[in-house]
């Protein structure tokens, strides 16, 4: 068997662009060499990877099976590149990042404009998605890393405590809770409506764990898929929400919003650094996690 890197940047090409031609205009083949490239692929492991659906290529078990072994090593043989490529300054390179929500919009620039300052040209790649899909892309090496809030339900990754987050609970100042003057109780907190995140979410997960012990249930006032959507809801009276201290810090001081004294214990919760435990580090990617490892202590 004489498997090759060209066949399985191939293989990818087409599991992310769905057809041959795609795949070709994205590597610069022609289609007709992509196809064989293709084909030739298949016969060498003696499976098809694809089901042929109308002009549509679409991975079967066979290819899922494939797909992030073949992503493992692309990034294998990307970190050598960018491991002998990193002594030269001229040289960009790029990390790919991976960040739930609230991390992403108002923790994770700070550690990138310092990482700008230590590796020059460096060009971060950024996904900000919710922390199941996160961790799934770490899993399946779309990212080289991942930065999350919530717990990670992926196997075959590498889980660090990375920062306590403060989580408080909070409403417009006109809501009926922010008019009580004494500390709310748990029933008047069960009553009221709540603003949550979507299911799969890193926050969502952490105020059903903080908050259902002693409520028992939350009851939605609304979905939200961002915690900025959540805490102007809020602001506008639609319900309360449970969100972290650097996300609600910018409409508290402003008193759009006001937090709710309540009887319950104080509310954290944990980021977490995640990376597929196969993965490999190169000195940049290495020099990126000391410094997210330097910003807790910092913290």
């Amino acid at each position: 068997m004489a498997l090759t890197l060209r066949q399985l940047q191939i293989f990818l090409a087409v599991a992310d662009t769905g057809s041959t031609s795609a795949a070709g205009e994205q590597i610069a083949l022609s289609q007709s060499a992509t196809s064989a490239a293709l084909n030739e692929l298949e016969t060498l492991l003696g499976a098809q990877l694809f089901d042929r659906v109308g002009k549509r290529l679409l991975l079967n078990d066979n290819g899922r099976l494939l797909l992030p072994q073949a992503r493992q090593m692309r990034d294998g043989a990307a970190s050598i590149e960018r491991q002998f490529a990193g002594a030269d300054p001229s040289v960009p390179v790029s990390l790919q990042i991976g960040a739930s929500t609230t991390i992403g919009i108002y923790l994770l620039p700070q550690i990138l404009a310092q990482a700008a300052q230590q590796y020059g040209r460096s060009i971060p790649q950024v996904t900000i998605a919710n922390t199941a899909d996160i961790a799934a892309a770490v899993a399946e090496f779309r990212v080289d890393i991942g930065l999350i809030e919530g717990p990670c339900h992926e196997a075959g990754l590498l889980v660090e405590p990375w920062l306590t987050d403060q989580m408080l609970i909070v409403a417009a100042p006109t809501h009926p809770l922010a008019q009580l003057r004494h500390l709310l109780s748990f029933a008047e907190l069960n009553q009221a409506g709540w603003l949550l995140r979507e299911a799969g979410s890193g926050t969502r997960e952490a105020v059903e764990q903080a908050l259902v012990p002693y409520l028992h249930y939350l009851r939605p006032a609304g979905e939200f898929s961002n915690s900025e959507a959540i805490k102007y809801g809020a602001a506008a009276g639609l319900g309360i929400a449970c969100l972290s201290r650097v996300v609600v810090a910018d409409l508290l001081a402003s008193g759009q919003l006001v937090e709710l004294e309540t009887m319950l214990p104080p509310l954290e919760r944990n980021f977490y650094l995640i990376r597929q435990s196969k993965k490999i580090l190169s000195p940049r990617l290495s020099g990126f996690l000391e410094l997210c490892r330097h910003a807790s202590r910092m913290a």
